[in-house]
């Protein structure tokens, strides 16, 4: 499929890299490692250090992954949702049978604190019924799991939370 060149998945393309080593350029990982960086240092504190252990652990679950970074703005550079920083690769399937690249698990700072994505999982319940109440204090959905700040909940019981969407999408 050829997009045109302003198109938001063309965007996408750009704002991701793979693992150092991978096929893509090491220019590109480094330009994608430094928004990231930049986004995080522009969090207010506490967001910012609740932001950058994220950062750390998710690393930590998944070492060479595609790292993403989504500025939040459309193909015609308004803005559509917080920017989001992502890890790791799966193809998303939708209901009309196209297919898409994208992330495993995404943080994006919102007004109220930190939200944590967990995509591409089937059953939209099992967050929400296997960690809701063990995490704390923290609203669970389908993909996400927000909360006010890391102290607010059970940091393991987020990371089981991951790793199981990890695993749901492993390619």
């Amino acid at each position: 499929m050829t997009l045109p060149p302003n198109h938001a998945l063309q965007r996408i393309r750009v704002k991701c890299s793979g693992p150092l080593g991978s096929d893509q350029p090491e220019e590109l990982h480094m330009n994608v490692e430094n928004q990231i960086k930049k986004h995080i240092a522009a969090q207010p504190e506490p967001k910012r250090s609740d932001m950058q252990a994220l950062h750390d652990i998710i690393l930590g679950i998944m070492p060479d992954c595609k790292l993403w970074f989504l500025d939040g703005r459309d193909e015609s550079g308004r803005t559509v949702s917080n920017p989001n920083v992502g890890y790791g690769l799966q193809t998303m399937k939708y209901a009309n049978g196209k297919t898409r690249e994208f992330y495993q698990i995404g943080i994006s700072a919102n007004k109220t604190g930190i939200s944590v994505y967990i995509m591409g999982t089937k059953d939209k319940t099992h967050l929400a019924e296997t960690y809701g109440k063990k995490l704390g204090k923290a609203s669970v959905t389908g993909y996400c799991i927000k909360f006010r700040m890391l102290e607010d909940i059970d940091v393991d019981t987020l990371v089981d939370a991951m790793r199981y969407g990890i695993e749901q999408t492993r390619v």
